[in-house]
């Protein structure tokens, strides 16, 4: 039988440890906070946000700027975050490594959550939600449905490092890919008539065939894959996603994110404003 004064002490010496492991936790969580590049934007003054053109996300209008539904949702978190704003164009196959390198703080770019890049960066909550459609060759394809596209015989062009290129050697595995560093490239292969078709992230094969009607068709008007956009973030800064997915919650739930992206993805009053690709 343990004595009164035996247990008594036993309780005090776990009292007392309880007390130096406690701060000792309150200062790791302090460190970790002070650590977030949240603190470093706002004593910096200044949000960088890495990130690749591609329509309706981000484009260069006429004048130079940048428009586009990530330009928007960027620069509304600068907002109101209180801070400037800087875009960073990186090549789309070196943006997670260049996240990774500080180029900058945080990747606003359309980027589809998969579990292979989620083993290299952090993923806020979905603020987005797209898919994959596919623009053919009327030259090369035309009647083709999208079960004949999956064959040894079809060359289809995609963005390299990017989901497309994904979808399209799930979706079409006896296909032939050429991979380009941006879309306009890969657009511009299938209307010279070098590959068959043209796989990307939605509403972008819908403007393209609009627009060469007499070159381009659409194999279907449905998307071929569903996407799950997201913020990504540097790993081990838990202060930033809870800042930026609660972010992306106020603004679902008040409607900016929706009306934003209705405007660039189910409209085309942006158009004039964008260089002709």
């Amino acid at each position: 039988m343990i004595s009164t004064k035996l247990f008594r002490n036993a309780v005090i010496t776990a009292v007392v440890a309880l007390g130096f492991i406690g701060p000792a936790k309150a200062d790791t969580q302090q460190d970790l906070a002070g650590a977030s590049v949240i603190e470093e934007i706002k004593k910096r003054g200044v949000m960088r946000v890495g990130m690749s053109t591609f329509v309706p996300w981000a484009m260069r209008a006429k004048d130079g700027s940048l428009i586009g539904f990530e330009i928007d949702v960027a620069k509304q978190v600068a907002e109101d975050m209180d801070v400037e704003i800087e875009f960073v164009p990186t090549a789309w196959s070196g943006i997670i490594p260049a996240l990774i390198a500080k180029k900058f703080d945080v990747i606003i770019g359309g980027m589809s959550i998969t579990p292979g890049r989620n083993l290299t960066v952090n993923f806020t909550i979905p603020y987005a939600h797209s898919g994959q459609q596919m623009v053919a060759s009327k030259a090369l394809a035309d009647g083709m449905s999208v079960d004949e596209f999956n064959s040894s015989k079809v060359t289809i062009a995609c963005r390299r490092g990017a989901t497309p290129c994904t979808a399209a050697q799930e979706l079409f595995p006896k296909a032939s890919l050429r991979r380009f560093d941006d879309d306009a490239q890969a657009f511009q292969e299938v209307v010279n008539g070098k590959a068959h078709a043209f796989i990307t992230s939605a509403p972008k094969p819908r403007f393209w065939m609009q627009k060469h009607p007499g070159k381009l068709f659409m194999p279907t008007e449905e998307n071929l894959t569903r996407g799950d956009e997201a913020f990504a973030l540097r790993k081990g800064d838990p202060d930033a996603i809870n800042f930026f997915s609660n972010w992306i919650r106020v603004h679902t739930s008040n409607g900016w994110l929706k009306e934003r992206h209705d405007f660039w993805f189910a409209t085309q009053e942006w158009a004039g404003r964008v260089e002709q690709q």
